[in-house]
């Protein structure tokens, strides 16, 4: 069974997105293929208070979609040469996303959040684009059972700077 996540999927606290992407397909049809990848570790990023979020300093050009919808996507480039894929969730105006950063596919798993958007041949084009068919780019429910007891939390990876946000066990992966 192949269901679309819709709006009302992301339109919830962040933290609760966060959990239930573990075990969704995030899916990508490009060029005439598709491709589809079980989403196994996620971060999420929680309003403008959080330090370790892009909305800790206000609304920028940057991070405006953040501000936005829920179930749009938030793609960012890093480092000078890495693409970073993030949904938006919770209630407009209230900055909050999830960021995708791990899958796996085929069997193997895919570490890290530039190898996935490599792999997913994901770029700018799609940033403020809502999670739908009509993108290219969705997030699927395919019955994938994950018990609460699966989900494991831990501390954000490479937030160093947030101080005790850094702490914060909003890092949420199942363990293969």
């Amino acid at each position: 069974m192949r269901r679309v996540l819709k709006h009302r999927f992301f339109n919830r606290p962040t933290l609760a997105v966060a959990r239930d992407l573990l075990g969704k397909f995030l899916v990508r049809r490009y060029r005439g293929g598709e491709t589809a990848v079980m989403v196994c570790e996620v971060e999420a990023y929680d309003g403008s208070r959080d330090r370790a979020s892009h909305a800790s300093r206000g609304k920028t050009r940057r991070n405006e979609v953040m501000f936005g919808e829920a179930g749009r996507f938030y793609v960012y480039f890093t480092y000078g040469m890495h693409w970073m894929l993030n949904v938006v969730t919770g209630p407009k105006d209230y900055p909050a996303a999830v960021l995708i950063r791990g899958a796996v596919h085929n069997g193997k798993p895919i570490n890290g959040p530039a190898r996935l958007t490599k792999l997913l041949k994901i770029d700018k084009r799609l940033n403020g684009l809502p999670a739908n068919k009509k993108t290219r780019l969705w997030f699927e429910n395919r019955g994938t059972k994950v018990k609460p007891s699966d989900v494991k939390a831990k501390k954000r990876v490479g937030v160093e700077y947030a101080g005790a946000w850094a702490k914060k066990p909003y890092n949420f992966y199942m363990e293969l």
